[in-house]
């Protein structure tokens, strides 16, 4: 008998139900007592996007990347090298660099003068015959681990983490076919959120509120069949364009369909709202083909050669979720990542989006331009706003005394899979963990 492989791209987007809920202890978004625990247990030990190889690709480029209590201050050396440590001098703890720039020759204190070079080495300590016996080679800069992953620079606090490589585990692989290489990034935003940073990841690994939140989406976008998978840190789901939901009652033309695509992902394609369906579209194309043709040719008006990509290849987006707090959005054309960070308190934290662009071959470097904004001023397009206007309310909700937990669909499983790596990492004893779900998860 011939066997054959089943067709993940017609699997759904719940897979097989399990027997009950997930219920997650709802402390876990508003406890200033969980996320004492996340920052001592969690963030210290886990690979963390910090920004991009353009934000720090010649000698004397830095960037500071901020995480709750955490501050890395990333460089490139005067050899090239790209470099991470703690920010902090060694002789009374001040912060020794903010934000980012070019052309950094030394880190000086600004407190009392204290210098180190590029490579972390002191070489500089006013009136150190204070000290006595201070040795310059005791006290270098503390080392973070760094690493990139396709123009993408990341961090992790603990030296003796597993390589970033093996953290990521299937994901190199699995997008390797898109190129993400060639993207360059050119704009980061960070918006400030009146939410928990895990209220806003959570956003960002389901496919269950297309329905509801997203209308215009759920007109041109397959949210049941969207087949996920959970690899240990890393997830996955995939969504195909260009067609309308299947949930949806009544049967959408090819000219609504087109409308909805239109005004949620026009920019993609080059196209202005209210821009009509092209009459003149080749004998048995489907409204997905008319789209992917676009694509192309938006383009290769920007030196940019998609030939190599099908249909599916621009119109599936494959979302990768890293844990704790990255989500990766791409297809043949498109390129968005976004973290979520701690804030000031439980019920605060902030999204970063880095937003990219394919760019051909030989493209000069630039940096991204970083902006930050308050969630009233953030409209970085129809979709992500709708996602951002509902934060706020979601962390009132779990704010309410008769709330006491997340009742999660399998279809939910990415964010299960978060939490159930935040109990391994965080140590949780079995009483203050999630329950019902899968047996034995």
């Amino acid at each position: 008998m011939t066997q054959t492989t089943p067709d993940v791209r017609r699997e759904d987007a719940i897979g097989t139900p399990p027997p009950r809920p997930t219920l997650v202890p709802v402390e876990r978004y508003h406890s200033p007592t969980f996320a004492r625990l996340e920052n001592e247990r969690m963030w210290p030990k886990v690979w963390q996007l910090a920004c991009t190889v353009d934000h720090v690709a010649e000698p004397g480029d830095y960037f500071e990347y901020r995480c709750g209590p955490y501050s890395v201050l990333i460089v490139r050396d005067d050899d090239g090298v790209l470099r991470a440590f703690q920010n902090v001098c060694r002789h009374r703890g001040n912060s020794l660099c903010s934000g980012s720039g070019s052309e950094l020759r030394e880190l000086r204190c600004g407190y009392h003068g204290w210098t180190w070079d590029l490579s972390g080495v002191l070489r500089r300590v006013p009136n150190r015959k204070g000290f006595g016996a201070l040795r310059l080679t005791d006290l270098p800069l503390i080392g973070v681990a760094v690493d990139t992953w396709e123009r993408m620079v990341f961090v992790n606090l603990d030296r003796d983490a597993m390589p970033l490589l093996e953290y990521l585990e299937e994901m190199p692989g699995d997008v390797e076919w898109a190129r993400l290489g060639e993207f360059r990034c050119y704009a980061t935003m960070t918006v400030d959120v009146d939410a928990n940073w895990k209220t806003i990841a959570d956003g960002y690994s389901e496919t269950y509120h297309i329905q509801t939140l997203h209308p215009e989406l759920h007109r041109c976008m397959d949210d049941v069949y969207a087949p996920q998978r959970i690899w240990g840190h890393t997830g996955k789901s995939e969504q195909v364009y260009g067609v309308p939901s299947p949930k949806l009652k009544d049967q959408l033309t090819d000219a609504e369909v087109w409308d909805a695509y239109v005004s949620t992902q026009g920019a993609l394609m080059g196209v202005e709202e209210g821009t009509p369906l092209p009459a003149d579209r080749a004998p048995g194309a489907s409204v997905a083909d008319v789209i992917a043709a676009r694509t192309r040719a938006f383009a290769a008006s920007r030196g940019v050669d998609l030939d190599w990509a099908s249909t599916d290849q621009v119109m599936r987006l494959h979302q990768y979720n890293v844990f704790p707090n990255m989500t990766l959005l791409t297809n043949a054309d498109h390129l968005t990542v976004m973290t979520s960070h701690p804030g000031a308190d439980p019920d605060h934290g902030e999204l970063v989006m880095l937003l990219w662009m394919r760019m051909p071959p030989g493209a000069p470097r630039a940096k991204p331009v970083d902006v930050r904004v308050a969630a009233a001023d953030a409209h970085p397009g129809l979709v992500l706003t709708q996602d951002i206007s509902v934060l706020a309310g979601l962390q009132r909700g779990l704010r309410q005394p008769g709330f006491t937990h997340l009742t999660l669909s399998n279809e939910e499983r990415r964010i299960i899979n978060m939490h159930r790596n935040l109990e391994r990492y965080l140590e949780l004893p079995q009483a203050d963990r999630m329950t019902g779900g899968e047996p034995g998860a």
